[in-house]
């Protein structure tokens, strides 16, 4: 599924336009986006907490000239999805 069959499936299932859900998930990435900026972890029960991690800096190996390279340390975003989100699955 893509973005535009997930607005579409939106839509439908809240019963709102294709511009409206367009606007609402827009609205939804940026909220999340600007909170996780800004150090927020966003919690959202029944589905999951994204939050941003430190990556620690390392070592690796560029695996044509097998020279090594050192990574930085980096933040990268993360979503832990709720025990109960999983139960889901299985």
């Amino acid at each position: 599924m893509n973005k535009g069959e997930f607005i579409k499936a939106l839509a439908d299932k809240a019963r709102f336009s294709q511009k409206d859900a367009t606007t609402a998930y827009d609205a939804f990435v940026d909220v999340l986006t600007k909170a996780l900026q800004d150090g927020d972890k966003v919690s959202l029960a029944g589905f999951g907490t994204f939050e941003v991690k430190e990556v620690a800096a390392k070592t690796g190996i560029n695996p044509q000239t097998m020279e090594k390279v050192e990574i930085a340390a980096s933040k990268k975003p993360v979503l832990k999805f709720g025990k109960a989100y999983k139960d889901l699955f299985n």
